[in-house]
């Protein structure tokens, strides 16, 4: 009776699982869209006619072009839009240790992303009236657009003031 009992539980199990196994249903494919292949023109960074990562500019000059807006340009001298970018000053500025009294150069850097040139006048008020030799405008993370709304990164802009 045993014997008959087990092999009756056995098969009940496995025509139950079986079963479960037989009525699942295949996972549907998710559907593939098929994306173009976009390459991004070439263009270079401008502020006032300074280009590049290596650019250095005079005190004077620097001190004018903070105040203009960040062009992006193509070869075929065609504009776009600045949708957003990150700007990095480092300034350098002196410090005094308090028991000897000896200054040293020390540098920090001032950073935030913003999304309309050229910089607020809040920046370009704190720039213009301490920037001097030695410290650095960077320009970087520029995300522009095209003519038809696609997305796309500049080239970065470092200004180092001589």
């Amino acid at each position: 009776m045993k014997a008959t009992f087990y092999t009756h539980f056995t098969f009940t199990v496995f025509f139950t699982l079986a079963g479960s196994i037989a009525l699942a249903q295949a996972p549907a494919k998710p559907v593939v869209k098929h994306i173009e292949k976009y390459k991004p023109p070439v263009v270079q960074s401008y502020l006032g006619n300074i280009t590049g990562k290596t650019a250095s500019a005079d005190v004077e000059i620097a001190k004018v072009v903070i105040a203009l807006p960040l062009k992006i340009v193509d070869d075929k001298k065609n504009n776009y839009a600045v949708v957003s970018y990150q700007f990095a000053y480092k300034r350098i500025g002196i410090t005094e240790d308090e028991e000897t009294g000896k200054t040293s150069p020390q540098s920090d850097i001032v950073s935030n992303q913003f999304t309309e040139s050229p910089l607020p006048a809040i920046w370009q008020s704190n720039i213009t009236e301490g920037l001097h030799k030695g410290e650095s405008l960077y320009f970087f993370d520029i995300i522009v657009l095209d003519k038809l709304g696609r997305r796309f990164f500049a080239p970065e802009l470092k200004i180092t003031v001589q």
